[in-house]
């Protein structure tokens, strides 16, 4: 048997790259207005809850500021996001890859387990009843794949001027524009954040065994799995 279902492969690389360019050319986008602001309305950075920093154009799509070109790339990266989000929930409902190895029960919430966890080999610790994922997987992946990836597509539909006519609701449900477009920026560094963890993860528990396994998808171990099998 696969380690990774083919979908799963197909959305890790898509997602994967998708998100690059969302990440970068909402960089650049928030170069040309670097205050975050709640409620409906926001233009004085007096008013700003946070000053964000310039980023440089080796981490901005483009390199050099042009917003019409990063909201171009940030709306090319947004459908194949969008759409390829859609997809993995479809297919990890069907083959039940998320009732079976994302949802958790009451023993993958006690910290004591979790304490288990971390101070566990990441290339050799076994998941609880033999499940692809441990405890503190399950609860990462399932906040990023039915919390922060749901919050950026609403709140960057929120923030889209051409979607209001079609759904003000959703800006009201958010607390105005603008906190929308807070909401989007934190849950960005949130992915981030996730991103940068996952890459270490995966480092500790044998790059390239990992990344070729994500690859051709791998074969299941009956034995240990590390922190990034599935």
């Amino acid at each position: 048997m696969k380690r990774h279902a083919l979908s799963t492969r197909l959305w890790h690389w898509i997602n994967a790259a998708a998100l690059a360019v969302l990440f970068m050319s909402g960089l650049g986008i928030s170069n040309a207005h670097r205050h975050l602001y709640w409620g409906n309305f926001g233009y004085d950075p007096a008013d700003a809850w946070l000053h964000v920093v310039r980023f440089p154009g080796w981490i901005t799509l483009p390199s050099t500021y042009n917003l019409a070109a990063s909201r171009d790339w940030h709306n090319i990266g947004a459908w194949v996001f969008g759409i390829a989000l859609l997809f993995m929930w479809i297919a990890m409902l069907v083959n039940r890859h998320y009732v079976r190895d994302i949802v958790t029960c009451t023993h993958d919430w006690s910290p004591r387990h979790w304490w288990h966890i971390l101070r566990s080999n990441p290339r050799e610790h076994e998941t609880l009843d033999g499940a692809k994922y441990n405890s503190l997987q399950k609860i990462a992946y399932g906040v990023v794949l039915g919390v922060l990836l749901p919050i950026m597509i609403f709140t960057g539909l929120a923030i889209s001027p051409g979607f209001e006519p079609a759904a003000p609701w959703l800006i009201e449900i958010l607390g105005g524009r603008q906190s929308a477009r807070s909401i989007h920026f934190i849950a960005a560094w949130a992915i981030a954040a996730f991103f940068v963890a996952h890459i270490v993860m995966v480092f500790a528990g044998g790059a390239w065994k990992l990344v070729r396994d994500m690859i051709t998808g791998g074969r299941v171990e009956t034995k240990k799995k590390g922190y990034f099998d599935a």
